[in-house]
């Protein structure tokens, strides 16, 4: 057996399931899990913060013992938010970015001294030092610190801050990269000229579950079909589209039907379609599954995905799939699972959502290909070996 690795993972924030954090968070937790499960050391290391907006230290700094990692949390530096903010607008403008522009946002986003000061001070004990999302300062500081020491995990989008010369930067100094999805190894590509020996597809595996398909509808009062989605619920992940887009199937097809939404963030309901939808808040997981297990589909607007847990998840429920054409990897995921459909635009959705009210046999088969697409590419097993290729490399 080859001798275990000393692994540190750097997430800006912890996922303990207390609040709805991102895909980040919780791809990052389950890999050090399951690095730890085969039998390497993993310490994590982590800010203070809970809340992606405010970024405020609320959890006490210190080591500890967090969901069964060694974890260590450390504050988050103060930081300029209208500074950020204007040099955000500028990346996002279009508009060709400024060395300076960039460094800007880098330096007033999420940041923490104190945790590059531990991984200076303790990088000779660390055999690998796992790091991401590609967004954050805190991110780029780390990997400067033992280059030749660090795989990031990006959990990158065609976007923006993907185009930075400081993303590309940061992609040609690390070790190595673990990506997600094949689709978003061809962004590193097509973006930077990546090199495919220099990166490894992990994603994150998962566990299946049983949920009751009735539970949730029971729960609330739903005698009607309904599309759900689970997630924040932001203009980045496709939530105003999704509900412009359900408003107009309404007003068009005057077929019954409800959307569910379940996560964080404000959602803001048309008043025509208001009755039809319910706005189910930050539910517990067995709560998310059983709306997943009950749903005529699960729908996915978002076209900035690196991966899909919750995509995956409703696969495991025995849900198909209605996800954006935007996303190359869910449209992929869909292709390649047979899963579920993809829609560019309203007249797709309208006649896609159409065809999976009508077409039981059809809504049962995707629901069918989709879970045994996840048991077998997302399968702990099939990750664990992923995963422990990726970290020896």
């Amino acid at each position: 057996m080859a001798a275990s690795l000393h692994v540190a993972f750097v997430c800006p924030r912890f996922a303990d399931g207390s609040s709805a954090l991102g895909g980040a968070e919780t791809l990052l937790k389950a890999l050090a899990l399951r690095a730890q499960t085969l039998g390497h050391a993993v310490t994590f290391l982590t800010t203070c913060a809970t809340d992606h907006f405010t970024w405020a230290n609320v959890r006490p700094p210190g080591r500890r013992q967090a969901d069964g990692l060694d974890t260590e949390f450390f504050p988050v530096d103060d930081r300029d938010e209208p500074t950020f903010l204007r040099a955000q607008n500028t990346l996002c403008s279009g508009r060709r970015a400024t060395e300076e522009a960039e460094q800007v946002w880098l330096a007033e986003g999420v940041n923490s001294a104190a945790l590059c000061r531990h991984v200076r001070e303790q990088a000779e004990r660390y055999d690998r030092i796992v790091a991401g999302p590609y967004l954050f300062g805190l991110t780029h500081a780390v990997s400067r610190i033992a280059p030749e020491k660090t795989l990031l995990v990006p959990c990158l989008h065609d976007e923006p801050f993907a185009r930075m010369a400081a993303t590309r930067e940061l992609f040609a100094r690390v070790r190595g990269v673990l990506f997600n999805t094949e689709p978003e190894r061809d962004v590193a590509a097509r973006l930077f000229g990546f090199p495919a020996d220099k990166g490894r597809v992990v994603g994150i595996g998962l566990d299946p579950f049983e949920a009751d398909s009735g539970a949730f509808a029971r729960r609330h009062g739903l005698s009607v079909p309904y599309l759900v989605y689970c997630g924040r619920r932001e203009p980045m992940k496709g939530t105003p589209l999704l509900l412009d887009y359900f408003s107009a199937f309404l007003d068009r097809a005057g077929r019954d039907l409800a959307l569910v939404l379940t996560g964080t963030g404000s959602a803001d309901i048309p008043t025509d379609c208001a009755a039809r939808v319910l706005d189910a808040g930050f539910v517990s997981e067995q709560e998310k599954r059983e709306a997943m297990a009950g749903a005529l589909a699960f729908c996915h607007p978002s076209p900035n995905e690196s991966l899909s847990i919750v995509l995956l998840e409703a696969w495991l429920a025995g849900t198909p799939a209605l996800v954006r054409a935007a996303s190359p990897v869910l449209t992929d995921q869909c292709r390649r699972s047979g899963g579920g459909l993809w829609f560019d635009n309203y007249p797709e959705f309208e006649e896609e959502l159409t065809l999976l009210m009508d077409r039981a046999d059809l809504t049962r088969l995707l629901a069918e290909n989709g879970r045994a697409y996840v048991q077998s590419e997302y399968a702990w097993p099939a990750v664990d070996r992923r995963l422990l290729a990726a970290l020896r490399a």
